[in-house]
């Protein structure tokens, strides 16, 4: 478990937060010593979708109890680094914000079969740690 944690955040970014901004907060607050992780979407859905649920605990981490919440100014001024999953959402973050700002080309988990999705949760994975890597 961590230990001393920075008031260091991260902050993963996608359209419905019930997804692919969900799988990257997970695994960076799992796999981070120094720094925290939250996310946001830019328009939320009601709950992490089951798919999610069940291709992250199949890696051991359980997000189910997790909840969708809004993107904010508070959240971007409040983080040391944003990730935006798709160049879509770059026109949600105020250009004041773009120096904190890297694009990840995650694609959307929408009408995917699960081993498309366990890949992109496989990609994120990878990302996550590449960015814990560089920021530790």
């Amino acid at each position: 478990m961590r230990t001393e944690l920075s008031d260091e955040i991260i902050l993963f970014i996608c359209r419905g937060n019930s997804g692919r901004s969900q799988m990257a907060e997970a695994f960076f607050n799992f796999f981070s010593k120094k720094a925290n992780a939250i996310s946001a979407g830019t328009n939320p859905d009601e709950k992490i979708h089951p798919w999610t649920i069940k291709v992250m605990k199949e890696v051991g981490i359980d997000v189910s109890q997790q909840k969708p919440r809004l993107l904010s100014n508070g959240l971007l001024k409040k983080a040391e680094k944003i990730i935006v999953m798709e160049s879509g959402l770059l026109k949600y973050i105020p250009p004041k914000y773009f120096l904190k700002v890297e694009e990840w080309k995650i694609k959307k988990l929408l009408g995917k079969s699960m081993g498309q999705i366990r890949k992109i949760r496989d990609q994120i994975k990878k990302r996550v740690k590449q960015l814990i890597k560089e920021i530790e």
